[in-house]
């Protein structure tokens, strides 16, 4: 891998990673056209590593509100009284929906890290969870704001996240179109979803970076890994200041039309061998 190719993943992880768009899915067609082995170890493990980035950058965003729940998180741990906080409430919430993904990307690993990097896989899900989009953002009522959020809205939530494990469904694009479908506003899921991101992404570049240490070093490059994940912290920073503006306004059909545009293509250029899925 280049330096430049580095710097242009990096980037495409810091747009993607909290649009409904799947970044996984486009940084595996990047890598694909890059010429690399998109299950060869060392990029998988590069893939899910330059994730950091944005996780650095979105804990950097909610500073705020991470200095409120988490403080009144623990008080509500200790204090029964505290417990009716909503900001305890959020926080409770939010670990506890981060518990099925880390579940579900240990029992599939081999799946998640193979068979699933197919394009064949990214093509069909960014297609086929543009319907379930599409679907969320009309039936949602959005009724119901931060401070009504509870703990099975983001069991839910956080359960129907680990289809994002899928190359191409997204995430982002699973936990807004549950939160939709729970009443729950697109500036409130949109937030949600990037608190859940915080312990499986965090969760996922730690154990990558320790485990395929070595394939790295002799692969793709801890230099070309760190720069990548440097760019992707800028450029999702700007990312998710964009887009909790957008969606205030906003419905997902730019992100939906765009899905299915790419996976359309995608489908396109595999069926006519000019790329290889693998």
């Amino acid at each position: 891998m280049s330096i430049v190719e580095a710097v242009i993943l990096g980037a495409v992880e810091g747009i993607t990673e909290f649009l409904p768009v799947s970044s996984t899915g486009h940084l595996t067609i990047l890598e694909k056209l890059f010429g690399h082995t998109i299950d060869d170890p060392d990029i998988t493990a590069f893939t899910v590593i330059i994730q950091s980035g944005a996780v650095l950058a979105t804990i950097l965003f909610l500073r705020k509100d991470i200095a409120r729940v988490v403080p009144a998180f623990f008080r509500g741990l200790f204090d029964k009284q505290q417990r009716d906080n909503p900001d305890f409430r959020f926080g409770w919430g939010a670990l506890l929906g981060s518990i099925p993904i880390v579940i579900a990307a240990l029992l599939f690993k081999d799946a998640v890290e193979g068979t699933l990097r197919s394009l064949w896989f990214v093509a069909g899900a960014l297609i086929i969870w543009s319907g379930v989009m599409a679907f969320a953002d009309h039936a949602a009522t959005q009724v119901r704001k931060q401070d009504d959020v509870t703990w099975k809205d983001t069991l839910i939530i956080g359960t129907v996240q680990c289809l994002a494990l899928i190359p191409g469904v997204s995430r982002s694009g699973a936990t807004m179109s549950a939160g939709l479908l729970r009443d729950l506003d697109r500036v409130t899921v949109t937030k949600l979803s990037f608190f859940l991101s915080i312990p499986a992404l965090t969760g996922a570049s730690i154990l990558q970076g320790v485990q395929e240490y070595d394939r790295i070093s002799t692969g793709v490059g801890w230099t070309n890994t760190i720069v990548a994940t440097v760019v992707s912290f800028v450029v999702a920073y700007a990312s998710v200041t964009w887009l909790l503006k957008f969606v205030s306004k906003h419905s997902y059909s730019v992100f939906i039309f765009y899905r299915l545009a790419l996976g359309s293509l995608l489908l396109v250029l595999l069926a006519t061998g000019t790329i290889d899925h693998k």
